[in-house]
């Protein structure tokens, strides 16, 4: 079970100053009715991520994920419906948790939002101060959205600070 909270990130970057790793990430989905399948390049490794559909509140979900050959991602991605999202995920380590800060490229170029993965949908965690307001459940920031949404088609809905 995937348990995660997303939220905005302040524009100022000053997240940047607490990053310990980036990595450059390439991800695309296949139609499957029902669950989200996504092929991920992340760096030199490969993934193949299966993802049930999210529980109320858009916190929690199944989710089954294995180690694929780079090659067969390449060619996986390929098959993938509106091509793929480009990123850097930033890992920033702060007082117990990892937060992911994903920077969006390509259609999605400008789009910063951060995740956190949890025990428990109530696990209690102290935010960086580069954390804005949360995001979890809403479709925006499904990354399986943003090739049919992409960021500027909707990003005026958000808080001026956050765009």
């Amino acid at each position: 079970m995937e348990i995660e909270r997303k939220f905005l990130v302040k524009r100022d970057g000053s997240f940047r100053a607490l990053v310990t790793s980036s990595s450059e990430i390439l991800q695309g989905y296949m139609d499957v009715k029902g669950a989200t399948v996504r092929i991920r390049m992340r760096d030199e490794k490969a993934y193949l991520t299966i993802k049930g559909p999210s529980q109320e509140g858009g916190i929690s979900r199944y989710e089954f994920e294995r180690e694929i050959p780079p090659a067969d991602a390449r060619e996986m991605l390929k098959l993938c419906r509106g091509g793929y999202i480009t990123k850097v995920r930033h890992l920033v380590p702060y007082k117990g948790h990892v937060f992911e800060v994903d920077e969006f490229h390509g259609i999605n170029e400008g789009l910063l939002f951060c995740e956190v993965e949890l025990q428990s949908e109530d696990e209690p965690f102290e935010a960086p101060p580069f954390l804005g307001p949360e995001v979890s459940g809403n479709r925006h920031f499904y990354n399986k959205g943003l090739l049919s949404a992409p960021y500027p088609e909707w990003k005026a809905e958000l808080p001026e600070e956050y765009q």
